[in-house]
């Protein structure tokens, strides 16, 4: 299970689990583990009455990637037992994780394999960035590197930072982002780099 993570809202990482799921090979599936504000399914463009059930969906534009979220009003210690299911499962599995250092963020970090922190160039995100990378070496996940968004290079120092190489960059481009040509062959890129994490 690889934990798509950051420590502020916006910074990509919902677009960066699709990107990566998309990119991946095989069936991948692409877990929604933000409870306050699930926008996964959304933006895979499913129908918002799908997210409110435990099943996985399959993404209406790649049939290789389903979607799936946890169970409504489920506390703590039944969102930790689901998500080590999820992990279960023989796919791959790609999670976006919510954005900072409280438990909702923790669980999906403990339970993942290996983390990618998502990023943007200013120095807030950067800040939480390097906040989110700590907090999974502090919790026993491997941070296997980071992504900038929203950008076209990414300097040296963003990788020092975040103490993991920097896996590529996403351009900022215009909406549907995943829809973009730039946008897919960064993802792609970003997985080769990744390898099977």
């Amino acid at each position: 299970m690889l934990a798509i993570a950051g420590g502020k809202g916006g910074s990509g990482k919902t677009t960066t689990t699709l990107g990566l799921a998309r990119a991946f090979d095989g069936h991948v599936l692409a877990v929604d583990a933000d409870r306050d504000m699930p926008n996964l399914g959304s933006m895979a463009g499913l129908d918002p009455r799908a997210g409110q059930t435990d099943e996985p969906h399959t993404h209406p534009n790649d049939a290789t990637v389903s979607v799936r979220s946890p169970p409504a009003g489920v506390d703590d210690d039944g969102f930790e037992h689901w998500l080590r299911g999820v992990a279960d499962d023989a796919r791959r599995a790609v999670v976006d994780c919510p954005a900072g250092a409280g438990p909702d963020a923790a669980i999906p970090l403990r339970v993942a394999d290996a983390v990618v922190v998502v990023t943007q160039l200013c120095a807030p995100a950067l800040r939480d960035a390097a906040k989110t990378a700590a907090m999974a070496r502090a919790l026993g996940t491997h941070v296997t590197g980071c992504v900038v968004s929203r950008a076209r290079v990414a300097p040296a120092s963003v990788g020092e930072l975040v103490d993991a190489p920097v896996l590529g960059t996403v351009p900022d481009e215009a909406s549907p982002v995943l829809a973009q040509p730039t946008v897919r062959s960064a993802y792609r890129r970003i997985s080769d780099n990744l390898g099977r994490y």
